[in-house]
């Protein structure tokens, strides 16, 4: 398999959906709580991108081994067009599942219990994501799977690993966390959204009855662009609130080119063409808010 093909197969061009939630839970941990466990943050981000490139790699073999539609599985899927080794991707699969699951228990011992029940679930939401008789992804359900899995739930992990010792579980701290996270939750559902209105047509073949099914493909561009806006008025709600600093305005700087993104995408939905926008406006957002955390810190330093 060459380089190319795997980071196909594992949908490398959307991995900051995992990381960007990873780094917006370690800021709250460091400005909220006060606290960060570099060792506990760099073995959970290990686990996590292991268990990511799993799911992602299941949903490609899950796919091609359900298809009816030969076309899809012999020109569009990955496995098939590149005729790639199923006893080899097997192997991957079980190697990056059996991994991730062994950091997990580690982890769970160090930091307790509450890291196992967060961690169920999203190995949960990971298999049923695009395995079982009715794939969450293939439901009107995926984007909201996908977005709080990723979004909520990596940056929860992320804060309590970092701050196992203090956390506490009261509703404040909950809802301060969520609001957080808000802005990753919007824009990494909005890919799994994007990816969907691009595959409408195949959806349609396949039988999978994704939440485009439901609205059409116009009207589901139009919430798509809604939910990209609604991504930055939540950054501003949370920098109003104080549960971000006020440096997070930074969010301005990338605007423009999320702007242009947007407007790339209205006027095509083409898998191989501009499905990457909902992935720029992921980096790009995310990267406004890296760089409100770089001058709060490069601040907090100075004084």
């Amino acid at each position: 398999m060459s380089l190319a093909n795997f980071l196909e197969l594992v949908e490398f061009k959307a991995k900051s959906a995992s990381v960007f939630p990873f780094i917006v839970g370690l800021f709250f941990s460091w400005y909220f709580l006060n606290s960060v466990n570099a060792v506990n943050a760099i073995l959970f981000f290990i686990a996590m991108f292991l268990f990511n490139m799993f799911v992602d790699i299941w949903d490609n073999y899950s796919d091609y081994r359900h298809s009816d539609q030969e076309i899809y599985k012999t020109g569009t899927n990955i496995i098939g067009r590149e005729h790639l080794s199923i006893r080899l991707i097997q192997v991957m699969m079980a190697t990056m599942f059996g991994v991730a699951a062994l950091i997990g228990i580690y982890l769970t011992v160090q930091v307790g219990l509450p890291l196992l029940w967060m961690g169920i679930f999203c190995f949960l939401i990971g298999l049923l994501y695009a395995g079982g008789p009715i794939p969450i992804s293939s439901t009107p359900f995926g984007e909201l799977a996908s977005g709080f899995t990723m979004g909520v739930m990596i940056t929860l992990i992320s804060v309590y690993i970092n701050s196992y010792q203090i956390f506490q579980w009261h509703w404040p701290l909950l809802l301060e966390i969520l609001l957080a996270a808000s802005p990753e939750f919007v824009w990494i559902a909005n890919i799994m959204f994007a990816n969907n209105i691009c595959d409408a047509h195949e959806d349609e073949m396949n039988k999978r009855h994704t939440i485009v099914h439901y609205l059409g493909v116009k009207p589901a561009v139009f919430i798509w662009n809604i939910l990209n806006g609604l991504a930055i008025a939540l950054v501003l709600i949370a920098i109003y609130i104080g549960v971000y600093p006020i440096t997070l305005i930074a969010i301005i700087v990338p605007l423009p080119f999320m702007i242009k993104q947007m407007r790339l995408f209205t006027h095509k939905q083409v898998k191989r063409e501009t499905f990457v926008c909902s992935v720029k406006i992921l980096i790009n957002g995310s990267m406004g808010l890296c760089l409100g955390f770089l001058i709060y810190w490069l601040y907090a330093l100075l004084h």
